[in-house]
C-alpha cells in the first residue's frame, strides 16, 4: 500500500521515498530508476509512477560516481560566431541528444590558451569525452594529456595524426584546388586569396602545418602552379584571427595597379569583408571581380549576385564527430580513424569570364 506522502517542500524526493510510495524495496526502486538489473514490468511501472508523483530527480553526480559516466560531452569550438562552427555545433548537439548525451560548450576564438583552459574546465566537470577544433595543431600537449588520462578526444575540422586521435574533416586542400581551377577555367590568371591564419605570418607552414587555413592556401598554390603560374604569393593576403579586418586585406589587393580579376575567400566571414571592400571601391561582382568562398551560408544564397561556394556538410561534420566519440566512450578500440567528408562546389552568378582590358 502506498503512503502518497511527499518528501516535504524543503527536501527533494529520494530513492527511499520513491520505494515507500511504490511499495517496493529500496534496491528494486534503485534498479527500476537506473534501468539495470531484474525488475518486473509491474514494479517498474509503479516505481516510475511514484517518482513522477513525488517529483523525484536522479542524482546525476551520485550516479556518475557509481557508473563512471556523466553522459555529458565537451565541445571546444574555435569561433562560434563563424556560421561554419554554428552549423557544426548544431550537428553536435542534435547527435549528442539522440545518443543520450548533453553537451557543454566552450568557445576559444582560435586562442590556444583559451582552448587549454576550456579543456581543463571540461575535464574538471568529468565530461565523458571531448570534441575539439584545435586552435593550433603544433601545441596539443593538453589534448594528449586528456587522451592519456582516459578521456577520449575527437578532433574536428583539423587533424593531428601524431596524436593518434580520431578526427573528422573535409579535404580542404582538394576543395580549394578545385575552386581555383574553376576560376582558371573561366580565364582568370590574377587570382587572389584572402585568409585569416594564425598570427597572419606570410608563410604559416612552420607555425602550424596541420591547419585548415594552410591546407586551403596550399590547394590554391597547387592550382596556380599547375596552370604555370610560378609566383603564387603576389595576390595572397593573410591576416591574423580577430586582429585584422579582411576588408582591409581585400582593399589592398583591389587598389593595386594590376588588381586581381578573381578572389577566393577561405571562409564566409572573409567573403563578407571582401564584398564590403568591393562596395567601398565602387566595384561590382562579377563584372569587376569574380568571387568564390568556402561555406554555403544563407546570405550567400540571398545576395545578388548569388555567391559561388564550396559547400561543406557542416552539421554532418558535427554529427560524425559525436558518433566517433560516443563509440570511444562506450569502449570502442582500434586504430585511429580520420573521417574525410566530401565537399560540393555550387556554381552561381558570382563567377564570370575575365573582363576585357580597361573594361
Amino acid at each position: 500500500m502506498t503512503t502518497n506522502r511527499r518528501s516535504g517542500p524543503h527536501r527533494p524526493a529520494t530513492i527511499p521515498d520513491v520505494a515507500r510510495e511504490a511499495g517496493v524495496s529500496r534496491s528494486t526502486a534503485s534498479r527500476a530508476l537506473a534501468g539495470y538489473g531484474s525488475v518486473s514490468p509491474q514494479a517498474r511501472e509503479r516505481v516510475r509512477a511514484a517518482a513522477d508523483r513525488l517529483g523525484y530527480r536522479a542524482n546525476q553526480l551520485a550516479r556518475s560516481m557509481i557508473t563512471g559516466r556523466t553522459h555529458t560531452l565537451g565541445a571546444v569550438i574555435a569561433d562560434i560566431q563563424n556560421p561554419f562552427f554554428a552549423g557544426v555545433t548544431r550537428g553536435i548537439t542534435d547527435a549528442a541528444r539522440a545518443a543520450g548525451y548533453q553537451v557543454l560548450l566552450a568557445n576559444t576564438d582560435e586562442d590556444p590558451a583559451a582552448e587549454q583552459a576550456a579543456v581543463k574546465t571540461l575535464r574538471d566537470k568529468h565530461v565523458d569525452g571531448l570534441i575539439v577544433a584545435p586552435a593550433a595543431t603544433t601545441d596539443a600537449g593538453h589534448l594528449a594529456a586528456a587522451h592519456a588520462a582516459g578521456c577520449p578526444v575527437v578532433l574536428l575540422d583539423r587533424d593531428i595524426p601524431d596524436l593518434g586521435m580520431d578526427s573528422v574533416t573535409v579535404d580542404n586542400h582538394g576543395a580549394a584546388r578545385d575552386a581555383v581551377r574553376r576560376l582558371l577555367a573561366a580565364g582568370h590568371r590574377r587570382i587572389a586569396l584572402v585568409s585569416l591564419v594564425g598570427d597572419g605570418v606570410r608563410d604559416p607552414a612552420p607555425v602550424d602545418p596541420g591547419s585548415t587555413g594552410l591546407a586551403r592556401i596550399e590547394g590554391y598554390r597547387s592550382a596556380l602552379r599547375e596552370a604555370g603560374i610560378a609566383d603564387t604569393d603576389t595576390y595572397l593576403r593573410m591576416g591574423a584571427f580577430h586582429q585584422q579586418d579582411p576588408a582591409d586585406l581585400a582593399r589592398d589587393l583591389l587598389a593595386a595597379p594590376e588588381p586581381p580579376t578573381a578572389l577566393f575567400a577561405t571562409d564566409s566571414v572573409i567573403a563578407l569583408g571582401v564584398l564590403s571592400a568591393v562596395r567601398d571601391l565602387g566595384l561590382r561582382v562579377p563584372e569587376d571581380l569574380s568571387l568564390v568562398t568556402f561555406d554555403d551560408t544563407d546570405w550567400a544564397r540571398a545576395v545578388r549576385p548569388r555567391i559561388s561556394v564550396v559547400a561543406q556538410p557542416v552539421q554532418e561534420l558535427g554529427a560524425r564527430a559525436v558518433r566517433a566519440l560516443v563509440s570511444r566512450v562506450q569502449g570502442g578500440t582500434g586504430e585511429r580513424e580520420h573521417i574525410t567528408l566530401p565537399t560540393r562546389f555550387i556554381a552561381r552568378e558570382s563567377v564570370a569570364a575575365v573582363p576585357p582590358p580597361g573594361g
